[in-house]
């Protein structure tokens, strides 16, 4: 097949993390993806929960190994002239299964083909081959103008993976913090804003508000923030169920733009949840409810893959009663929802 025109660029993306609803960790990561004629390349393989070599928390030195070989500037890392494209978000280890294709040159431009699903030092076209992506040809001048600009120091200007949580209730805050940090997000806790020196309250990628922090507190923190010169987006935790609020806290951390979010909207009745999804992926919702004794109980209520569009999940009425809230997660997305006691619209 030859390999037609596409336009190369590289915008900012996450993998978010997470605490499970069977107490498991999925760890946050921020990289720079792959956007192939103005969509994610990631998006175009469908239920795949992985990240680019090109991710944010990689030591310099190898981050730059790896835009060079992108460049093809050193030899290819795997047999048959193949580059991995995404691995692993969790330890990136080949074993775990890679999407990986062989890049070349063609005049001056950049060719990517033969995309596959590869566990070990071989890929298998025939039964592991993504037949339906690709090739892809890409004009020399603009691939090179993109991956070098990473070189430069540009990692697409990435949002920090700090936040600063306020609030009056110590030990919640403090399992709050434990968890971030446990996924890989930085999260300090304060009282004071205003006691912060400028220039750590420009690290923050977010701020989390807890829902016994009153109007004059919450007005002293922004104020602290915009002398700073800090516009971030602010968290108002609903709930204090730490799952749910680190769940809001990876939401409030995608600065993507929503075209390039799989979840792009959910809401919630007692009956039933709506949920959209901008391509085929695997959606888990969770449910989250405090009971009368203020105790959490959490539930499964959906784990499969959908296709793009808007798509109703029946929910069972004694999960979701009282004071209920439910959590969506795609590979590299999080929206959070309260319940509402009624019916679907």
């Amino acid at each position: 097949m030859a390999a037609e025109y596409a336009t190369f660029g590289l915008a900012t993306a996450i993998r978010a993390g997470g605490v499970l609803a069977d107490g498991d960790y999925q760890v946050h990561r921020d990289f720079v993806d792959f956007i192939v004629d103005g969509r994610s390349l990631l998006f175009r393989l469908s239920d795949l929960d992985a990240v680019s070599p090109l991710a944010s928390d990689v030591p310099p030195a190898i981050f730059t190994a790896q835009v060079r070989s992108l460049l093809l500037e050193t030899d290819a890392p795997l047999p048959g002239g193949r580059y991995v494209i995404y691995g692993c978000p969790e330890c990136a280890d080949l074993a775990c299964g890679a999407v990986t294709a062989v890049i070349l040159r063609d005049g001056d431009d950049f060719v990517w083909r033969d995309f596959a699903w590869q566990t070990g030092e071989q890929a298998d076209l025939e039964f592991n081959g993504y037949h339906g992506i690709g090739p892809y040809r890409f004009p020399g001048a603009e691939y090179r103008a993109a991956l070098a600009a990473l070189l430069d120091g540009d990692r697409t200007a990435r949002t920090p993976r700090r936040v600063l949580l306020i609030g009056a209730r110590v030990a919640l805050l403090a399992r709050l913090a434990a968890a971030l940090r446990t996924i890989g997000i930085g999260a300090d806790i304060t009282q004071d804003a205003g006691a912060v020196p400028a220039d750590e309250l420009r690290t923050y990628g977010a701020v989390a508000f807890g829902s016994a922090v009153g109007d004059e507190q919450r007005a002293a923190v922004r104020r602290a923030l915009a002398d700073a010169g800090v516009d971030v987006p602010h968290v108002d935790g609903i709930a204090p169920i730490v799952p749910l609020l680190v769940a809001q806290i990876e939401h409030a951390l995608d600065d993507g733009p929503a075209g390039r979010r799989r979840l792009t909207r959910l809401t919630a009745t007692g009956a039933a949840a709506d949920v959209e999804v901008t391509s085929p992926c695997r959606v888990r919702l969770t449910a989250y409810r405090l009971d009368r004794l203020h105790r959490t109980r959490t539930h499964e209520v959906f784990d499969g893959v959908l296709s793009p569009g808007v798509h109703r999940v029946a929910l069972d009425a004694g999960t979701v009663k009282g004071e209920s809230y439910l959590v969506a997660r795609a590979p590299g997305s999080v929206l959070v929802t309260a319940v509402t006691q009624g019916k679907p619209g």
